[in-house]
């Protein structure tokens, strides 16, 4: 596909969605509603043909010699869309937010003044490898009253091709336009570059992917992106805490899963438990092969633990995301040079404190600048699905419009609104 064609594909899909954005800013919330449960006993009914098309990407996959477990993220299997049928359910049964008034109050002039939640508008999402991906956006689009064009990975293809025909399928029988979700149908990577550069038809870009994937849609976007780059989350144990607990927790944090973005990739220890607390964490971090990168004063406690994998931290080590069984570690004076470490090295996504004082949990939420701050609880829980809000369409460490996990309210915007009974201004 040359250019002008990507181009002129880009633009019609921009005309569509823009159309069908209007419509889906007014539509009832029982339409959404039955479109979401369509798209649901639509993905179980259709599981077979699911499969068949996804067996394609597969097969071209391996082919192509992706390695297994890249092509295990494609696998769309019978749990995997039962999974995504569920989403759909839950964010059905969940609250509509659009329209809703909140804030109003009287002014000396005698206005009410409030605030209203509308949609975004029309939002790109570029994402990579996950086909399950496609449900997960087309679904908080229509839950949020957006219209959406949705650009995979094009080792996905067939998948996302079939996964978008359910869910148009689903809209028009719910009454909705069929525009209202539309997926990019060509692996031309002409139709990213045109996609993030069409202000007139896109309101935001949502990207979501490896941090080389990122950090081009940032660097060429002409429409806002939100975003977040890397996923260096750090684990600080506290002087005074419950030593049991914190070994518990900082263990999840990095062991339940290595490759998520929230895994604990930095811990940070105070002076004042580190004899006690390294050497019962280095144990289960050495039996789970990780490998500990620490500041001289970690390393000195942690080589008495059997068959422990050290190494000595290096500067670049504090800024790393390893999504690895590697962890970096660091024996820190206290509170404060804690909270200036993570401020300094974090990629502002999720830190947390384990701790039982109550003044150094408050300082610690109040201080540390990330989108997630947590007390005595694993960085593993910042997601969309834990915090509560159905789904997510990705995680970010922006500061304006949406911070952390982005689910239905953060596709959303507010605008004023005035109810007056004749008043002029004098």
């Amino acid at each position: 596909m040359n250019a002008a064609n990507a181009t002129e594909l880009m633009i019609s899909l921009g005309v569509q969605a823009r159309a069908a954005s209007a419509h889906m800013a007014k539509a009832p919330a029982a339409a959404k509603v039955a479109a979401l449960h369509g798209l649901a006993r639509l993905l179980r009914e259709q599981t077979a043909l699911l499969q068949q098309e996804n067996a394609k990407d597969l097969e071209r996959a391996r082919a192509a010699g992706l390695a297994e477990p890249m092509v295990d993220r494609l696998k769309l299997t019978p749990a995997v869309l039962e999974t995504c049928a569920q989403g759909c359910e839950q964010l059905a049964a969940m609250p509509d937010p659009i329209g809703e008034i909140s804030g109003m109050k009287q002014q000396p002039s005698g206005i009410r003044v409030g605030q209203m939640r509308v949609p975004i508008g029309v939002f790109g999402m570029i994402y990579e490898s996950r086909p399950n991906v496609t449900i997960e956006a087309a679904s908080l689009s229509i839950k949020s009253g957006n219209a959406c064009i949705l650009r995979g990975g094009s080792e996905a293809i067939d998948s996302n091709r079939a996964l978008a025909a359910l869910v148009q399928q689903a809209l028009v029988q719910a009454g909705l336009p069929a525009d209202a979700v539309q997926l990019v149908p060509t692996t031309d990577r002409a139709a990213v570059g045109q996609l993030i550069a069409m202000p007139e038809y896109v309101d935001v870009i949502i990207p979501r992917g490896g941090k080389g994937l990122i950090e081009r849609i940032s660097r060429e976007a002409k429409v806002p992106v939100i975003k977040h780059l890397d996923g260096n989350c750090h684990t600080y144990v506290d002087d005074p805490c419950d030593v049991a607990m914190a070994v518990k927790v900082a263990d999840n944090a990095k062991t339940q899963k290595y490759s998520p973005c929230n895994a604990t990739e930095s811990l940070l220890v105070a002076r004042g438990v580190a004899a006690q607390f390294l050497p019962q964490i280095g144990a289960i971090y050495a039996a789970k092969g990780v490998e500990m990168r620490g500041c001289a004063e970690s390393l000195a406690l942690l080589k008495a633990v059997p068959d422990a994998l050290l190494a000595e931290a290096t500067e670049q080590d504090w800024s790393e995301e390893y999504l690895a069984p590697i962890i970096s570690i660091k024996v820190v004076a206290g509170l404060d040079e804690a909270i200036a470490h993570i401020n300094r090295y974090s990629s502002h996504h999720t830190e947390a404190i384990l701790t039982t004082n109550h003044m150094h949990a408050q300082r610690f939420l109040r201080e540390v600048d990330s989108a997630s701050v947590m007390v005595n609880a694993s960085t593993r829980f910042a997601d969309g699905f834990e915090y509560g809000l159905g789904a997510e369409i990705g995680i970010s460490t922006d500061k304006f419009h949406a911070r952390g996990p982005v689910g239905v309210e953060g596709l959303t915007s507010l605008k004023y609104v005035v109810l007056g009974e004749g008043e002029v201004r004098g």
